[in-house]
């Protein structure tokens, strides 16, 4: 189903944080959720911090205007009270650690992407552990060890908002159900029936960005589910309109602050 969520089934009445129980005095809770390609937990906030990871399959998280797409090699810090929604883009296991604000040294404003290590993937499953199955002097020394791990990685989100006015929002409609389309502004100006300097205006006022850059943007955001799913540099360069690997992989790199090979290799991002 689409990331832009025009098929999505929801979840706006499954809230997980106030269901939840963590033995006393821990300072971390861990809860697991099965979530359907293009199934999402609607906007929701938690009076937790929540690091939302999959193990298995691909997140999805948008925040702050934002639009994070998470393979399994990261996952996405939510500072407690900010509204955000959840979802999967493939078939996914959502594994969420809740902090409680009180005992928690973190304080980021904003979201982060963290790497997630194999020793960080180990600990995550080993306090996912049954509530009471773990003694509090154990549970303690992993949940210390997995707040030394947590450290924000330098990347940026993709993000292609529509523009408001009618033509320049058909166009952009368009190119999400085909970001490869390569047709200048004047081409669509045709379509639409608009010049295209009043289409580079409109999408200048309605997404802060040229048409160049929305389109740039527009391509990246497609093509990191595709990615994340296992398809090829190659393969995915074509379905996104790029003639070559090295310069959709270029794009990628400015676009997100690393290559793709980096954000979605086993491992760490660096």
């Amino acid at each position: 189903m689409s990331l832009n969520g025009q098929q999505e089934a929801r979840r706006a009445s499954r809230e997980p944080l106030p269901h939840l129980v963590s033995p006393p005095g821990a300072a971390v809770a861990v809860a697991s959720f099965a979530l359907d390609d293009g199934e999402w937990f609607a906007r929701h906030e938690h009076a937790a911090h929540q690091l939302a990871w999959a193990p298995h399959g691909v997140l999805a998280v948008r925040a702050s205007g934002r639009t994070w797409v998470l393979p399994s090699t990261v996952a996405l810090w939510i500072p407690a009270g900010t509204p955000h929604a959840t979802g999967a883009t493939s078939s996914a296991l959502l594994r969420s650690l809740y902090f409680w604000p009180e005992r928690c040294p973190l304080a980021w404003a904003e979201p982060q992407v963290v790497p997630v290590s194999g020793l960080l993937r180990e600990l995550i499953n080993y306090l996912a552990q049954e509530t009471g199955s773990l003694a509090a002097e154990p549970r303690q020394r992993a949940e210390d060890v997995v707040l030394d791990l947590l450290r924000p990685v330098s990347v940026t989100t993709v993000r292609a908002p529509l523009p408001a006015d009618p033509r320049a929002r058909r166009i952009a409609e368009a190119l999400r159900a085909d970001p490869s389309d390569g047709r200048t502004l004047a081409e669509w100006g045709a379509v639409v029936g608009a010049s295209a300097r009043t289409l580079a205006r409109a999408f200048a006022a309605g997404t802060g960005m040229t048409y160049g850059q929305w389109r740039t943007q527009l391509r990246l955001q497609a093509a990191m589910p595709m990615l994340a799913a296992g398809a090829t540099v190659s393969a995915v360069a074509r379905r996104v309109g790029y003639g070559s690997p090295s310069a959709f992989v270029a794009a990628f790199r400015r676009g997100v602050g690393v290559p793709p090979g980096t954000y979605f290799a086993p491992g760490d991002p660096r």
